[in-house]
C-alpha cells in the first residue's frame, strides 16, 4: 500500500511539470528545409524591462537555439539564402500562490463552540515565458512555435543560469521538426 501511495504520488508530480507548447503548420514538409538564420532585429529585451531578460541572457539563448538546430542538421546561414528565419520572444508575468491549510482542530467545553484554526500564506514570484517562432523564409509565413513556462530564479551563478537556458531551449526544440 505503501508503494502504490508513493507511485501515485510521483505520478502527479510528473503530470504537474510544465511541459513545452507546440503548434505548427501541418501542411509543411519540414524536410525541405536545410537552412537558418536569426531574423533581422530578433531581441529578447526588446518591450521588457525584467532585469534577468537581458543582453546575456539573450546571448545565451541563441547559443542555445544554434547548437540545437545545429544537432537537427540545419546549417547557420546569412538571412538572404536561409530556408527558415527564427525569431523569440520572452516574457515574465508576476503570480501569486496562496497556501490555505488547517492548523489544528480544537474542541472547548467551558464554552460553546469547536472549529478548525485557518492559515492562509501568500507568495509572490515571477515566471518567466519563452517562445521560439520558425518561419519560411520564401514565404515569411510562421511554420512552427513553440513555448515553456518556467519559475524564475533569482541568485543562480551564470553556469546555472546557462544549463537552465539549455535545457529550456532543448525541451522547446525537442518537437522540431514535429514528427
Amino acid at each position: 500500500m505503501k508503494h502504490l501511495l508513493v507511485s501515485l504520488c510521483v505520478l502527479l508530480l510528473a503530470a504537474c511539470a510544465k511541459t513545452p507548447d507546440w503548434d505548427y503548420d501541418k501542411s509543411v514538409t519540414f524536410s525541405n528545409y536545410k537552412s537558418f538564420a536569426w531574423i533581422p532585429n530578433a531581441s529578447l529585451t526588446k518591450n521588457t524591462n525584467n532585469y534577468q531578460i537581458s543582453p546575456l541572457m539573450e546571448q545565451r539563448v541563441q547559443n542555445a537555439v544554434n547548437d540545437n538546430l545545429a544537432g537537427l542538421g540545419l546549417a547557420k546561414s546569412d538571412e538572404k539564402n536561409a530556408d527558415l528565419l527564427v525569431n523569440y520572444h520572452a516574457a515574465v508575468d508576476n503570480k501569486v500562490e496562496v497556501d490555505t491549510f488547517s492548523t489544528s482542530y480544537s474542541a472547548r467545553w467551558d464554552y460553546w463552540g469547536m472549529g478548525y484554526q485557518h492559515h492562509t500564506q501568500t507568495t509572490n514570484y515571477e515566471v518567466g515565458t519563452l517562445v521560439i517562432d520558425i518561419i519560411d523564409r520564401k514565404t515569411n509565413q510562421l511554420i512552427w512555435r513553440g513555448a515553456k513556462e518556467g519559475r524564475l530564479k533569482k541568485n543562480q551563478t551564470p553556469e546555472q543560469r546557462t544549463a537552465t537556458i539549455n535545457s529550456t531551449v532543448a525541451a522547446i526544440l525537442s518537437n522540431f521538426p514535429p514528427q
